[in-house]
């Protein structure tokens, strides 16, 4: 239900721009929030494995995704209007960023070769020596005091892991919407109402997260497009109306053809 509510509150606030702004910038915004959107969806199975590796309940996860959020809101400001203002000063930076999604897209529809383990990550590793942890929970506290010193709990060290995860994320899609418009309304805005959505995305698709099997390499092929899409912007702009048909008929493939996969597995209906 809350999903549908920020999906309509975005749909909403996208008009109240084509009225405004007009058709141009509802369209680009349209697009930036449906890239941002699909490729938040990642977040969800890194959500899942830090998750489950630090033992959090469901209770708990509400309050570190609210913080982890708020934080993404801040550092995603950081990144954008950073991202604008080095196209706008030195131009041939957009090719830099064009690649750079081209190499990640490509990166992306690769077999991964092993399972990721948590235990050996460097933020992990690096703040355990930073600060003492405490060995299992106490309750939601991020902090507590015991004989006369202060540890970080599960809790707080499985924030700061979400918050790095998503400037990870935001090195792949702050690029990825810049291939859209540099209007750094329209990008900030687009990526606020899909941040905004992360939290009931998360609750309402963790217990499907396996099923979307082939969503990674329509993710991939999204990146790649806006990737070529600013390579080529200096001889031939896309109209953000195609831009939008093309990631909406990829991302629509690759749900289509999981949904499918799953039926034939048994894991549907």
């Amino acid at each position: 239900t809350w999903s549908l509510v920020w999906v309509s509150l975005a749909l909403l606030f996208n008009i109240g721009i084509y009225y405004l702004k007009g058709e141009k910038a509802a369209v680009e915004f349209l697009v930036g929030y449906l890239i941002e959107k699909s490729l938040s969806v990642d977040n969800i199975f890194v959500f899942l494995l830090v998750f489950t590796f630090f033992k959090i309940p469901s209770k708990y996860q509400h309050k570190i995704l609210f913080w982890g959020i708020l934080g993404a809101l801040l550092m995603r400001a950081a990144f954008i209007f950073a991202g604008i203002a080095l196209i706008q000063k030195f131009h041939w930076t957009i090719y830099v960023f064009g690649g750079f999604l081209v190499l990640t897209g490509i990166k992306m529809a690769l077999p991964k070769k092993e399972e990721v383990d948590l235990e050996k990550n460097i933020v992990i590793k690096i703040l355990r020596r930073i600060l003492p942890v405490t060995s299992d929970l106490r309750g939601d506290r991020f902090f507590v005091r015991e004989n006369g010193k202060l540890w970080a709990t599960p809790l707080f060290v499985t924030l700061i892991f979400v918050e790095v995860t998503d400037v990870i994320f935001a090195v792949d899609s702050i690029p990825a919407i810049l291939a859209i418009t540099q209007d750094s309304f329209i990008v900030y805005t687009s990526n606020v109402f899909a941040i905004l959505g992360l939290r009931s995305l998360y609750f309402a698709l963790a217990g499907f997260a396996k099923m979307f099997y082939y969503l990674q390499y329509g993710l991939a092929a999204i990146l790649c497009f806006v990737g070529i899409k600013m390579l080529m912007s200096d001889i031939y702009k896309i109209n953000p109306i195609v831009s939008l048909l093309i990631i909406t008929l990829l991302l629509s493939i690759s749900i289509v053809a999981s949904i499918q996969r799953s039926k034939k597995m048994g894991e549907l209906p």
